[in-house]
C-alpha cells in the first residue's frame, strides 16, 4: 500500500456560536488555507490537481460539503460528505487516506467544518428513533440524572465509576482543565486562552456536585479545518512539501459489552479506543512509549482521564498519578493537548478530527511555535463520537 503524507494542513480560528462566518465561507478558508500550506512558497497546490474531496460536518443539510469547496474550485470532483458525530472529521480523513493507500487516488482534500447552535447538543429529527436509544437506556439505569442533558450524564457517569473504581479525585479532572488552559494560552486559534487553576475550575458553578463543574465540559463551537493528503510520487512530481505521513490508523466501533456490561467507562468508548489504539500500535511497531506527544479527545475532562488509560499511556487506574506526577503535559512523559484540546481549543463536531491534525502536523515540522514540543517524532491522534465511532491515527515525521 502507498505511503500517504500530509501535505497541506489548514485552519481557522474557532469561535463561539453567532460568532462566526456561515459554515460554507469557513470550509472554503481552511481547504485554500491547506492549499497553500502544501505548496510551500511555490505557491498553493492548484484545486484542480484535487482528484476526491471528502467533507466533514455533522449540523447540516446534505450536500453541504459541496457548497464550501464549489467555492474553492469546480472540477467536477467527488465529493463525498461524512458525518459520524464527533469523530466526522477523523472519519473523512480515514475515507482520504484509504483512497490514496489503495491506489484510487494520489491527491485527496480533507475538510471538516460545523456552523453551532448555543447550548448543550440534542437531536435535530424528534419524529424517529435516536441512535442513541441503547445509550439512553444504559444511562437511565446506570446513572439516572434525567434533569441533566444527556452528552453529560454519559461522560459525567463515565468519570463517576472511574472515581468510584479507583478513588480518583474531583481534582483530578480539575488539574486536567487547567493544564488545557495553559497549553491553549499559547494557540492563537483556540476559543478559550485565558488560563485557570485547578481551584478555579472547582469552584466553577456545579453541573452535577461531586462530579463535574461546568469548566469540565467543552463548550459548542464554530470553525474549520482542512489536510492535503497526498503520495510521495505525486509530491515529488509537484514539488510539493511530504515531511509528516500517516505511519498507521485504526478506526472501531461499537461491540455488545458497550450495552451489556453494565459500566459507563465501556457506554462512552472506552474499549473502542483501547481497540483502535491497539490496531495502531500493532501496524507501526510502536508502542505508548514511543509517543512524543498525543492529540485526543477530551470533549469533557472526565473523557481525557479514561483516554490515557484506554490508548496506554498510564496503567489502568493509574490516571490520577499520571496527571499529579505531570506526565501529561510539558516536561512530562508526554505532551496531551498541546493545543489546548477541545476543552479550551473548542470542538467544532466536523472539525475536531483536523484540527487534530493540524496541531499534530504542526509539531512534527517544528512549527508549533510557543507550543512546540522539543524533538517531537512520533505522535498520536484520538477521536471518538458516541453512536459510535473511534479513529486514532499515528503520524511520524521523515
Amino acid at each position: 500500500m502507498r505511503k500517504v503524507y500530509v501535505s497541506g494542513v489548514g485552519m481557522i480560528p474557532f469561535a463561539k456560536p453567532g460568532a462566526s462566518r456561515p459554515y460554507h465561507e469557513m470550509g472554503a478558508q481552511a481547504a485554500r488555507a491547506a492549499l497553500e500550506d502544501a505548496g510551500r512558497d511555490g505557491g498553493p497546490v492548484p484545486y484542480d490537481l484535487v482528484e476526491q474531496a471528502y467533507a466533514g460536518y455533522v449540523y447540516g443539510d446534505s450536500t453541504s460539503g459541496q457548497k464550501a469547496l464549489y467555492a474553492v474550485g469546480m472540477t467536477g470532483i467527488p465529493i463525498v460528505n461524512v458525518n459520524n458525530n464527533c469523530s466526522t472529521g477523523s472519519t473523512a480523513l480515514f475515507l482520504g487516506r484509504q483512497a490514496i493507500a489503495s491506489g484510487a487516488a494520489e491527491c485527496v482534500l480533507v475538510l471538516g467544518f460545523e456552523q453551532m447552535s448555543p447550548g448543550a447538543l440534542g437531536s435535530v429529527f424528534t419524529d424517529r428513533p435516536t441512535p442513541f436509544d441503547a445509550f439512553d437506556e444504559v444511562t437511565d439505569r446506570l446513572v439516572g440524572k434525567p434533569d441533566i442533558p444527556l452528552a453529560l450524564r454519559y461522560f459525567g457517569g463515565a468519570g463517576l465509576a472511574h472515581m468510584n473504581k479507583y478513588g480518583t479525585p474531583l481534582e483530578a479532572f480539575a488539574r486536567i482543565r487547567a493544564k488545557a488552559s495553559r497549553h491553549a494560552a499559547n494557540n492563537p486559534l483556540a476559543l478559550f486562552r485565558k488560563e485557570v487553576t485547578a481551584q478555579d475550575v472547582l469552584d466553577a458553578p456545579e453541573i452535577w456536585p461531586g462530579v463535574m463543574t461546568r469548566l469540565m465540559a467543552c463548550p459548542p463551537t464554530c470553525g474549520a479545518s482542512a489536510a492535503l493528503l497526498v503520495s510521495g510520487e505525486f509530491a515529488l512530481r509537484h514539488g510539493l512539501r511530504h515531511d509528516v505521513h500517516i505511519a498507521a490508523q485504526a478506526m472501531t466501533t461499537d461491540r455488545p459489552d458497550t450495552f451489556e456490561a453494565g459500566d459507563m467507562m465501556r457506554l462512552v468508548g472506552y474499549d473502542m479506543s483501547r481497540a483502535a489504539a491497539q490496531k495502531v500500535y500493532e501496524q507501526s511497531g510502536l508502542g505508548p512509549e514511543d509517543l512524543d506527544v498525543v492529540e485526543l479527545h477530551d470533549c469533557f475532562a472526565h473523557n481525557e482521564l479514561i483516554t490515557y488509560e484506554a490508548l496506554g499511556l498510564c496503567p489502568e487506574g493509574g490516571a490520577d498519578r499520571f496527571i499529579r506526577e505531570g506526565d501529561n503535559t510539558y516536561g512530562g512523559r508526554v505532551v496531551t493537548n498541546p493545543s489546548g484540546g477541545l476543552l479550551s481549543k473548542g470542538h467544532p463536531l466536523g472539525a475536531t478530527g483536523l484540527a487534530q491534525c493540524y496541531e499534530l502536523t504542526q509539531q512534527l515540522r517544528g512549527s508549533a511555535e510557543a507550543r512546540q514540543v522539543e524533538g517531537a517524532r512520533v505522535a498520536l491522534q484520538h477521536n471518538l463520537g458516541l453512536g459510535g465511532a473511534c479513529v486514532v491515527t499515528m503520524y511520524r515525521n521523515n
